[in-house]
């Protein structure tokens, strides 16, 4: 795949300005950029479904790119059947293949049956996913494929990812799944793209080393621009100088006139702390609480949170997390059972029904001071502009705002009042790779405690956690330590138990789709065999002289033997299965 001078504008505004890059055999390039850069345009003009202005995109004769469909479409009534529609044509009979995507992704072998409409909107956008991915195209490009994800499909994801033989270019937001599958990073910077083969850290290395010495140039082209301004200036005039003002303005005049770069604001932050003299801030005792009187989300859990506490509650999607994280916040009252705060307490809560909560006919520095009347104009203005909305963009409506700025107000208000105890939930969702360095060096630095749920892994790996909350399907588990430790020591229930339903597919006496395959292996043995016998008669029968076509009858039998022999190996494996 080649992209060669790529120009694309809207409405006058331009996005993209020569965007040239080519993706090599076997290469998987992370594409990173901020919210708005251009990373979903690209694909587009990459996919074909927009024109840019100017410029080209190349590919093979042939080469097939996979992608998620922008409009959900199912055809067939069961999940299974839906999801084999993926398999190329000649593995249409491989269904465990299908079976062990599904399990990965999060789904369990009693949802094989249902019909696919019948998922929610996240678990169709997995549906999608898994159909790509088996579908075993030349390239994939996948844009925030982890969106929906939890945890541990995200871990299957990236293992999948990485054994990965074809092409890929990959949109995330989450450095540690970027550099974990990709080998090259290609960023789109200033509405130009530079590719790099390495991590992350060395493309944001790179960039940052060609800014400086950009910067160090345009202000020493200045400065020479400046000496030799002031000599055709001074002597231009005279005739005994006039010669050397000519020669100096020719010089002046090749000089190249370098742009100052425009200044990229960064989220940067830190949260207002609330003194807290004592040791305990919050005792969770034997809570328990149920949406519908029949399946305890959560059940007899008990907590205690303590001062420079770092807890994360992670695990599947639906197993109550963020259920857990309200109950402990007192966003939801417990069934059975109490959550205790402590009088010295002032919490901070940042979740996505406060983001609904929103007033949308406010603006943001409205919305911003109602949450800390006390402040004055001026306070309120700087919270805005560490929340990067600096000047009259602290003006705009909160109903014209995407996510990730609806999630940096919700921030803001957060740090507009003094607080020692954070609640967050999925707190780097809709927010891009600067942001979310920000707020994980934000959470380090906070004096009080934090309690997050987050599905990234980076987060848990960059922050110390003291304790991890992990969330099964029936009971929620305290583990002493950080993640790390938690991976070392434990590591997830689930993925041993989806090896188990794996082996139990394979193991199948009656799986239809080995017995095909064996059919198939079978009569190509059969078929080769037969031609291998009537060329071995045919060379009986020819003379000598016949050289040329002697020589084309052997390399015929020696390619057929060959094929012969992967064939028995084939059926050897195949056999093992049943």
């Amino acid at each position: 795949m080649q992209a060669v001078d790529l120009h694309l504008s809207y409405c006058g505004v331009s996005i993209l300005e020569g965007v040239s890059f080519t993706l090599q055999k076997g290469e998987k390039c992370a594409l990173i950029g901020r919210n708005g850069s251009g990373k979903s345009t690209l694909f587009k003009l990459l996919l074909g479904s927009e024109k840019a202005d100017k410029g080209v995109v190349s590919l093979p004769k042939g080469y097939r790119i996979g992608h998620l469909q922008q409009h959900i479409h199912f055809t067939k009534s069961t999940l299974l059947e839906e999801t084999c529609l993926g398999l190329k044509e000649e593995e249409k009979d491989a269904t465990y293949k299908a079976e062990k995507m599904l399990l990965g992704l999060g789904f369990s072998q009693d949802q094989y049956e249902l019909a696919p409409e019948s998922f929610s909107g996240g678990y169709q956008l997995r549906i999608q996913l898994a159909k790509v991915l088996l579908s075993d195209p030349d390239c994939l490009l996948l844009d925030e494929p982890t969106n929906y994800l939890d945890i541990l499909s995200v871990r299957f994801l990236s293992k999948f990812l990485k054994q990965w033989p074809g092409e890929m270019i990959l949109i995330s937001h989450d450095l540690e799944f970027l550099d974990e599958t990709t080998t090259h990073m290609m960023s789109i910077h200033r509405k130009k793209a530079q590719k790099i083969k390495g991590k992350s850290s060395d493309l944001f290395s790179l960039i940052a080393q060609e800014e400086e010495l950009y910067e160090k140039t345009r202000m020493n082209l200045e400065k020479k621009k400046a000496h030799l301004e002031a000599f055709v200036e001074r002597f231009g005039a005279k005739a005994s100088k006039a010669t050397q003002a000519q020669s100096k303005q020719k010089a002046l005049d090749k000089i190249p006139s370098l742009e100052k770069l425009k200044n990229i604001y960064n989220l940067e932050f830190s949260f207002k702390e609330e003194p807290f003299m004592g040791k305990k801030m919050l005792q969770a005792n034997t809570v328990s609480f149920s949406y519908d009187k029949v399946r305890q989300i959560v059940r007899d859990f008990s907590l205690a949170v303590e001062k420079r506490d770092r807890i994360a509650i992670i695990g599947k999607n639906g197993y109550g997390k963020s259920t857990l994280l309200k109950l402990l916040a007192q966003e939801s009252s417990p069934d059975q059972g109490s959550v205790d705060v402590s009088a010295a307490v002032r919490l901070g809560y940042f979740g996505q029904t406060n983001i609904d909560k929103l007033d949308r006919t406010l603006t943001i520095e409205e919305e911003v001071s109602r949450a800390n009347p006390k402040l004055n104009f001026t306070e309120v203005r700087g919270i805005c502009g560490l929340m990067m909305f600096g000047g009259d963009l602290a003006k705009k409506q909160i109903s014209v705002l995407s996510g990730g700025e609806k999630s940096r107000v919700l921030l803001g208000k957060i740090i507009a009042k003094p607080c020692n105890l954070l609640f967050l939930d999925e707190p780097t969702h809709h927010l891009d790779i600067e942001s979310i360095e920000a707020l994980i060096d934000a959470i380090e630095e906070f004096d009080g405690s934090c309690v997050v749920v987050t599905h990234s892994e980076w987060m848990l790996k960059r922050i110390p956690f003291t304790k991890l909350i992990v969330c099964h399907k029936d009971k929620q588990e305290i583990f002493d330590g950080s993640y790390e430790e938690f991976l070392e020591k434990l590591g997830w229930q689930e993925e041993k138990d989806v090896k188990k339903e794996e082996k139990k597919s394979f193991e199948r006496p009656k799986n239809s789709s080995v017995k095909s395959q064996i059919k198939k292996c079978e009569d190509k043995i059969v078929l080769l065999e037969e031609r291998i016998d009537l060329n071995n008669n045919r060379l009986a029968e020819m003379s000598p002289l016949q050289s040329k076509e002697i020589k084309e009858i052997l390399a015929a039998i020696e390619k057929d033997q060959d094929d012969l022999n992967e064939c028995y190996n084939l059926l050897s494996d195949l056999y093992q299965k049943i």
